[in-house]
């Protein structure tokens, strides 16, 4: 029964593959996510970072709260992290809560007003347990609807959860990391296969959720990563019923075998690609190089405590690594163009050398919508503690703006986005003008992005606490004037940066003008001529002479 079971998916699954390869490729090259825990942070900060990376929302909307009538309904629709956040189909409906929260509606929502974070990274898991026509929910809005009911981290994790469960899952394998300012926890989630449908025995989706050691961080590249799951042990993991039925069902899972239990292995995809274990490398390198860690094992440890305790800059600063000073720096080799860009653009597989799979992937990615580093702290009132530093398109060229999980507006900038029509009322069409611009000249050109980052973010960080003592002081006398404070600093500290980074788009025009910098020529490096076809020319042997000047004209 189960052999015929299992080829029965094989042939469904063989007729998705064409219609879904686009799934699989992007969202398997999709998303890093770093998570801090409280006792790793220079400040006792929870914290999880995300890099969007691809064509995904990067609009951010404040979704109010609120009290909702008895018998309300929800509904749940399709496709929400899209980038044209158009009309999408419903997929169903559930029960409203009694109670909502205010949350942050984007590609992937990622903070509410109690301070509950998250982060995103897909791993796709295995084809045979999609379930696109039975499942309800897509991984954003498990996430929306968490947020706007959860005060906790580990509440966000038992809905999204509970939810899949009952209402099916429809979407490729997810990790979500979800923070709090007492703990992170990393949920992992795949559906239960395309015979699956609501009122079926057993559940609609497969989960478990690892709590992250406080002292230790993790890092994620698009692949599962938990491992051995211990029921018994509720402090450090959360699981959903079906952790060994449906794997077992498709046939994915032998508990009579005698091998040891990994939801990675049951569950995830069969991807040992460099694509991701490089970036998992790099990430735990970049926070306990100690450890000296072997760039191309497959594998590596769930989390790592780090040499030096990690803040929020430093996440900045890791997100926007492409492997510098190591063997893999994408700003070395020709393939780097003559001024040293680490964008590396997309080509098709059947360009691919043979045995090669492609570019090196770096943490920093061009095509990134938006990236985020996200703080929340258990010694402040949560209007004040949470704060998520936004930061539009690709994380190499952008600065991190602070908003706070309190605010009630944020500027109409942050809200506009047309990926096919450039705007100069859109922040995210700033940050992503300048990165492009920037790979005429990329090696002269990040200096002056880098010294505009570190003007904005140092300033945003010197002030960070004396705004939030003077918020403080406000919410003893009432909690609503110290929202009113923070919403206006938050505008504030969005529109300049934004304003500021257009400026330094026209400045970025006119200082590198026609291969200039302001009409000083910089010419190219010799390193880079020596490997083109630089002094050749085509001309007749009698005519070199006079090319190289030993003939002055009459």
């Amino acid at each position: 029964m189960r052999s015929m079971l299992v080829c029965l998916l094989i042939v469904i699954a063989a007729g998705w593959a064409v219609s879904a390869q686009w799934l699989d490729d992007s969202e398997e090259g999709n998303c890093t996510v770093f998570v801090v825990g409280k006792d790793a942070s220079v400040d006792g900060s929870v914290m999880t970072t995300h890099t969007c990376d691809g064509w995904y929302d990067a609009r951010i909307q404040i979704v109010p709260g609120g009290t909702h009538e008895p018998g309300e309904m929800l509904t749940i629709y399709d496709g929400m992290c899209n980038a044209d956040r158009g009309n999408t189909p419903p997929m169903g409906e559930i029960p409203q809560a009694p109670l909502t929260y205010t949350y942050f509606q984007i590609g992937y929502p990622f903070m509410n007003e109690n301070q509950v974070m998250m982060g995103e990274h897909t791993f796709s898991g295995r084809r045979e347990y999609r379930n696109p026509d039975g499942g309800m929910f897509y991984i954003e809005e498990l996430q929306a609807v968490a947020l706007q009911r959860a005060t906790t981290a580990r509440e966000a994790v038992q809905i999204m959860g509970d939810l899949a469960e009952t209402y099916g899952y429809a979407d490729g394998g997810e990790c979500i990391s979800v923070c709090d300012g007492d703990e992170a926890w990393i949920f992992e989630i795949v559906g239960a296969g395309p015979l699956w449908r609501q009122g079926d025995e057993g559940p609609g989706a497969v989960w478990v959720a690892e709590r992250l050691p406080d002292n230790a961080v993790y890092v994620g590249a698009n692949r599962s990563l938990i491992g051995e799951v211990v029921l018994d042990d509720p402090d450090t993991f959360m699981v959903g019923t079906g952790i060994y039925s449906v794997g077992e069902k498709l046939g994915f899972w032998d508990p009579n075998a005698g091998k040891t239990f990994y939801y990675w292995d049951v569950y995830g995809a069969k991807s040992d690609s460099y694509y991701n274990s490089r970036r998992e490398w790099r990430g735990r390198d970049l926070v306990a190089p100690s450890l000296e860690l072997d760039p191309y094992a497959r594998r590596f440890p769930f989390s790592v405590v780090p040499d030096e305790k990690v803040s929020a800059a430093d996440l900045m600063a890791y997100q926007r690594d492409y492997y510098e000073g190591t063997p893999f720096d994408l700003t070395q080799g020709l393939s780097a163009g003559p001024f040293g860009t680490p964008d590396r653009y997309a080509t098709s597989s059947s360009q691919n050398p043979t045995g090669s799979v492609g570019w090196e992937r770096a943490i920093a990615m061009f095509r990134c919508s938006y990236t985020i580093v996200t703080q929340s702290r258990n010694w402040l009132p949560a209007s004040i503690g949470g704060v998520l530093w936004f930061g539009p398109d690709a994380p190499h060229g952008t600065v991190y703006m602070p908003i706070y999980c309190s605010v009630t507006s944020l500027p109409e900038s942050l809200g506009i986005r047309d990926m096919m029509e450039f705007s100069r009322d859109s922040a995210w069409w700033a940050f992503n003008f300048v990165e492009n611009f920037a790979n005429l000249a990329w090696s002269y050109m990040i200096e002056d992005i880098r010294a505009h980052q570190q003007k904005f973010e140092g300033e945003f960080f010197a002030m960070q606490g004396a705004i939030e003592d003077a918020a403080l002081s406000l919410y003893n006398v009432d909690p609503a004037l110290a929202v009113t404070f923070l919403t206006n600093y938050t505008s504030d500290a969005v529109n300049r940066t934004v304003n500021a980074t257009w400026d330094l788009g026209d400045m970025l025009i006119a200082k590198y003008s026609d291969g200039y910098v302001w009409q000083k020529s910089k010419g190219y490096p010799q390193e880079w001529l020596d490997q083109t076809d630089f002094g050749s020319t085509t001309m007749l042997e009698d005519f070199k002479d006079i090319w190289y000047g030993e003939y002055e004209p009459e």
